[in-house]
């Protein structure tokens, strides 16, 4: 799929159709079939629920309302892989997901097959008019297929993790950039009144829209990601035992938790090691810190005598920049070093999702789509932090300086890191 500044014509739909379901296919290769099952905790779902939800997308907010006589693989499948659209139907309940161990795997992929081929004759045969009306849902749909993408391999890492054998899901053999730990400088922004938000004709979700105007006073943004060596800092100086640092949820859910290093993280007699996609290994001093969650990167920013960026602010600090940066298409599947120095900020784009201060709530004037297409992003704007740039898990032509990720404060299993910022007094 190639992001565009213009409305998507019949050829580049079709061509982005194909190209995405392909993309999600060929990350699953590396798997066995038992890797498609399991569901290691709530917020997991297992590879098998990704590739047929994909699916269910078009079958149900596509084939089913505009192909006259359309007949489903299985109409079970309406409940079994409904993720939380109350307006569409009933759900099978999230946590338990790794549990159907039916339809299998095999079943799965043949109802992939069976959308794709009607999805294939619909987009064949549609007029112009057909694409112009419907582009908002298909555009949605592969998107939307981008983030399970994401998804998916940020879960079978859960999956994987936790299994005693130390699994990897590929082992890619390159040695990892690497580079001398070096104190962040920092990048100075003027601020002002400006705007932030999307009003281009091209893609973006609804909670993207509308552009509107904002007040910054002049702030400063670390030049790059908090690095794995600057975290560990944090843990020698006792960081993790600190409650002056930490909010007070933050405190709770920590002591609860037991956290006393970013997920995946764990002591093999003096040194840190961390598993990855590609196995286990030691902690790469260089390269950013990832899978903290909001609580960590708040207390690790006041530690630092710092904060977290506003949303704002890290869009604003975006213009001029290109999205060039380690996403998925790098095949690193981790967050990198920061190899040649750039002028300005470095590493805005990939390697790590990156918290912000800001609450996810409506921009002023926000419309949700209209129908069950509305429950996409609204109905979530409430208890959740926005995040910006994407990851080494995102696809590049995914994401965009107006791009708005969210999750819940406590969350760790994403590759999510951290920037600092200050005010300037």
């Amino acid at each position: 799929m190639t992001a565009s500044l213009l409305p998507p014509t019949k050829p580049s739909l079709m061509a982005g159709y194909e190209s995405v379901r392909r993309f999600t296919e060929r990350l699953c290769e590396p798997l066995e079939t038992e890797d498609y099952v399991v569901q290691s905790m709530p917020d997991v779902s297992p590879t098998k629920w990704h590739l047929a939800h994909t699916s269910w997308f078009f079958e149900t907010f596509v084939l089913q309302r505009e192909v006259d006589g359309y007949r489903p693989l299985d109409d079970r499948f309406a409940v079994l892989f409904n993720s939380y659209y109350d307006t569409v139907g009933d759900q099978h309940p999230r946590p338990r997901r790794g549990l159907l161990s039916r339809p299998t795997v095999d079943e799965v992929f043949k109802y992939r097959r069976h959308v794709d081929r009607h999805m294939g004759e619909l987009l064949a045969e549609a007029s112009d008019e057909w694409v112009e009306r419907l582009s908002t849902v298909l555009e949605v749909g592969l998107n939307h297929e981008q983030q399970h993408q994401e998804l998916l391999l940020t879960d079978i890492k859960h999956v994987l993790a936790g299994n005693p054998l130390r699994s990897a899901y590929r082992t890619d053999g390159r040695e990892r950039p690497r580079r001398d730990a070096r104190a962040s400088s920092w990048v100075d922004f003027e601020g002002g009144r400006l705007e932030i938000g999307t009003s281009s004709e091209g893609f973006a979700f609804d909670n993207e829209r509308p552009r509107h105007e904002v007040l910054l006073r002049p702030y400063q943004l670390s030049k790059r990601l908090v690095t794995a060596a600057d975290y560990l800092a944090f843990i020698d100086a006792g960081g993790y035992e600190r409650p002056e640092l930490w909010l007070a949820d933050g405190w709770q859910t920590k002591s609860v938790e037991g956290w006393s290093a970013p997920l995946y993280w764990h002591r093999e007699g003096e040194e840190w090691h961390v598993a990855t996609l590609d196995g286990p290994r030691a902690v790469e001093p260089s390269e950013p810190v990832c899978h903290v969650s909001y609580y960590e990167a708040d207390a690790f920013a006041t530690w630092s005598d710092a904060r977290l960026p506003l949303e704002a602010e890290w869009e604003l600090a975006t213009e001029g920049r290109d999205r060039r940066g380690n996403c998925v298409e790098s095949g690193w599947l981790h967050p990198i070093a920061s190899l040649e120095p750039q002028d300005g900020l470095e590493q805005l784009f990939g390697d790590a999702w990156e918290w912000t201060a800001s609450a996810y709530a409506p921009y002023p004037g926000y419309r949700p789509y209209p129908g069950s297409l509305g429950e996409y992003n609204g109905k979530f704007m409430c208890n959740q932090q926005v995040l910006r740039g994407g990851s080494c898990a995102t696809s590049r032509d995914h994401v965009r300086p107006t791009y708005r990720n969210f999750f819940y404060p406590h969350q760790r299993w994403q590759f999510t890191g951290i920037r600092l910022a200050r005010s300037e007094s």
